[in-house]
C-alpha cells in the first residue's frame, strides 16, 4: 500500500473513532425495550432523525482522548455484557486508532453510526454525504439509507452514483429503511402476483408513525397495506404507531414493532398484506427462513429474543447474562448468527444460543451486505 493510501486510510479510521460518542443519538428513533410509548416519543425528537440536521456531520469531531465510546478497556466493564468475550487487543501506543478492533472483513457486516463514513468489510468506506440507518439489496449491490437532509436515498456499496429515491416532507422524519424483493416465478405470475423492488421505511408524521413503501427506483411513498388474518376473531391490526420495519425471503414477507402496544407483527407479502402479532417486543429482525429475533426488557436492560418461523414456538433469550442493553439484531445472510449493538460496540452472537463476540468498538446500526 503506497504512503498516501495508507495516510487516507489512517485519516478514515482516526474520524470515526473520534465520532463515535456522538453517534449513539444519530442511529435510532426507538426505545429499545419498548415498554413505553413515552420513551419512543422522547428519542424520536433526537437530532438525527431532524431533517437538514447538518450538525451531524463530522466536520469539527471530538479528540480521540476525549470519546467515551472508544475502543472498550479494563476501565469501561460496566458497559459490557456479562459473559460476552471482550476480544479487543492491546493497542500500540504509536499507532492506537489504526488497531482499533475490526473484525467485519469477510463477514458481510457494515456499521454506520451517522456520519459520512460506513465500517465495511475490515475497513471504512467514505459514503460522502450523511449515512443513518444503513440497509442493503438482497443482492449487496445497493445500499439505502436516510441521508443528512432526512431524505431516502441509495447507492453503490461504495457510495457511488447516489439516487435520491424521496424526499422528506417538511415536519416529516423518516427512518429505518428496508429494501423488500420479490421476483415470482411462472406459477405465482398466473396468480397475477406482481413483482416487487421497494423500500419500505418509518415515517414519523408530527409524531404519528406509520410504515411507507415506495419504489425502489424512485416514487411518492405511501401507507403499506395492513389487514389481519382472516380467523374466526380476527383481532385489528394497528394502522398508526408502527415502526422499524424489516423484511426477507424470496417472497418479501416483513416484521415490525408498535410502539402502542409494544408487540411484534408479522406481514406477508404472499398473502396480500395479512398479518398478526408474535411476540412482545421491538426493534425486530427476520431471516430467510422466517424466524424473528427482537428486543425485550429484561431485569432493567435490552435483552435479545429469537424465535422460530412457527410463531406458537417457545422464545429463546440469546443474552440471558447481559448486564448492558443489546439492541438493534441484524441476522446475518445465512440466519446462522445475530449481530447487535451495546454501549460499547458490536457484538456477534450464534443465533442458535452461546456466547457473544465483540467485532467492533464502533457504536453504531449493524447490517449485513448479502
Amino acid at each position: 500500500m503506497s504512503a498516501r493510501a495508507r495516510l487516507r486510510r489512517s485519516s478514515a479510521v482516526a474520524l470515526v473513532s473520534a465520532i463515535t460518542a456522538g453517534s449513539a443519538l444519530l442511529l435510532t428513533a426507538c426505545d429499545p425495550s419498548a415498554d413505553g410509548k413515552a420513551a419512543a416519543r422522547s428519542a424520536a425528537a433526537t437530532p438525527s432523525r431532524t431533517a437538514g440536521s447538518a450538525t451531524a456531520t463530522p466536520s469539527a469531531p471530538a479528540a480521540p482522548a476525549a470519546t467515551p465510546s472508544a475502543p472498550a478497556s479494563a476501565s469501561a466493564p460496566a458497559a459490557t455484557p456479562s459473559g460476552v468475550a471482550t476480544t479487543a487487543p492491546a493497542r500500540p501506543s504509536a499507532r492506537p486508532v489504526e488497531a482499533a478492533l475490526n473484525l467485519t472483513e469477510g463477514t458481510g457486516l457494515t456499521i454506520s453510526n451517522g456520519t459520512r463514513y460506513v465500517v465495511m468489510d475490515g475497513r471504512v468506506v467514505d459514503f460522502g454525504t450523511v449515512v443513518r440507518d444503513l440497509a442493503w439489496s438482497p443482492d449487496g449491490k445497493r445500499a439505502a439509507f436516510v441521508d443528512g437532509n432526512g431524505n431516502l436515498e441509495t447507492s453503490d456499496p461504495d457510495g457511488s452514483h447516489k439516487t435520491v429515491v424521496a424526499k422528506a416532507p417538511s415536519g416529516t422524519t423518516w427512518s429505518h429503511p428496508t429494501w423488500q424483493v420479490f421476483t415470482p416465478d411462472a406459477d405465482e405470475r398466473k396468480m397475477h402476483l406482481p413483482p416487487v423492488n421497494s423500500l419500505q421505511f418509518t415515517a414519523d408524521d408530527h409524531g404519528t408513525r406509520r410504515i411507507l413503501a415506495v419504489p425502489a427506483q424512485g416514487g411518492t411513498p405511501a401507507p403499506i397495506t395492513l389487514n389481519t388474518y382472516a380467523d374466526e376473531d380476527p383481532a385489528p391490526v394497528p394502522q398508526t404507531g408502527n415502526l422499524w420495519p424489516n423484511t426477507a425471503g424470496r417472497i418479501g414477507s416483513s416484521v415490525y414493532a408498535n410502539e402502542d402496544d409494544g408487540q411484534v407483527y408479522i406481514r406477508d407479502q404472499y398473502l396480500r398484506q395479512e398479518g398478526m402479532a408474535v411476540a412482545k417486543g421491538s426493534q425486530p429482525d427476520r431471516d430467510d427462513d422466517g424466524d424473528i429475533v427482537f428486543v425485550r426488557s429484561v431485569a432493567g436492560h435490552s435483552h435479545l429474543f429469537t424465535k422460530g418461523s412457527d410463531y406458537r414456538a417457545a422464545e429463546r433469550d440469546l443474552t440471558p447474562h447481559a448486564t448492558a442493553d443489546c439492541t438493534e439484531p441484524a441476522f446475518s445472510p445465512d440466519g446462522r448468527t445475530v449481530a447487535f449493538r451495546t454501549p460499547d460496540g458490536i457484538y456477534t452472537v450464534p443465533a442458535a444460543g452461546g456466547t457473544p463476540t465483540k467485532v467492533s468498538d464502533t457504536v453504531g446500526l449493524p447490517a449485513y451486505r448479502g
